[in-house]
């Protein structure tokens, strides 16, 4: 089928998980009278935000098939409120976590793009804590960028950056496509250490679909292999594009994206 254009997107609504944090803001498409398919969930890359090329797809997706869907941005990403110093991979997904709960109902299938990826492996651990894996459909990642922090973001840094890291608590670096520096913080790399997932078999007691681009320059096509081995006893599909680029965002990319959704919907249901 075709996806048709999303129409113009309403103003932002707020959510504010508890009174002491910030605002998250929100995009939430109800589901179409009748229907019977999973709702979708899109969680954002690092400094991503919910009104990207592939986000504004899957809403355009969840329109033709009359599904819902839950799209927001992480504090201090995005229209979202708070202080990026702040940010961390685990405050991240208790926001991801808690609109989850709140804003959605039934089973979802959950879209991950990068950092979002690995948001979404955190989401389905929680969500098992809770006896509440029933309500994932499944995961599709996209470039899953999981542990990043540690395996693929320090060790590119000179060894003067980390001390200053260390020593100093941040260091602040430009970002090139924004025109603007923000601060990488010793807070977000000892708090991805603490949320890393490599360190044993990972469970998300749903099917996974995983898409990843073999000319990826910033999630190198063998850490998602490495994700893909360390999914054991969940079903897994990896669909490698060898031209495809991390932001995976061509129209060919897309369609890659709209089939693994569909597979998703198509997996038998119920896992232990």
């Amino acid at each position: 089928m075709s996806v048709i254009e999303s129409q113009t997107l309403p103003p932002a609504a707020f959510f504010q998980p508890a009174p002491d944090q910030p605002r998250l803001a929100t995009l939430v498409r109800p589901a179409r009278e009748g229907n019977t398919l999973p709702g979708l969930v899109w969680l954002n890359g690092f400094r991503s935000d919910m009104r990207g090329v592939k986000a504004s797809f899957v809403d355009a997706l969840a329109g033709a098939q009359g599904r819902s869907l839950l799209r927001f941005d992480y504090s201090s990403h995005g229209e979202s409120d708070g202080d990026f110093a702040h940010g961390s991979i685990g405050h991240w997904a208790s926001e991801a976590l808690a609109l989850f709960r709140t804003l959605t109902r039934g089973p979802q299938v959950v879209v991950g793009s990068s950092m979002g990826g690995w948001i979404a492996l955190l989401l389905a651990r929680d969500l098992a804590r809770l006896y509440e894996s029933d309500r994932l459909a499944g995961l599709v990642l996209i470039a899953p960028a999981v542990d990043f922090t540690q395996e693929l973001m320090w060790p590119k840094l000179p060894l003067a950056v980390r001390e200053e890291i260390e020593l100093h608590g941040s260091w602040h670096t430009l970002a090139p496509e924004f025109g603007e520096s923000y601060p990488l913080t010793r807070r977000l790399f000892d708090d991805g250490r603490a949320n890393a997932l490599f360190g044993g078999e990972i469970r998300t007691h749903c099917p996974v679909d995983i898409i990843q681009g073999m000319a990826d320059l910033d999630v190198p096509w063998a850490h998602a292999m490495k994700l893909f081995e360390h999914l054991a006893s969940d079903p897994a599909t990896l669909t490698l594009i060898k031209d495809g680029e991390h932001r995976l965002s061509r129209p060919q990319d897309l369609t890659a994206l709209q089939k693994a959704i569909e597979r998703i919907d198509a997996y038998p249901k119920k896992f232990p």
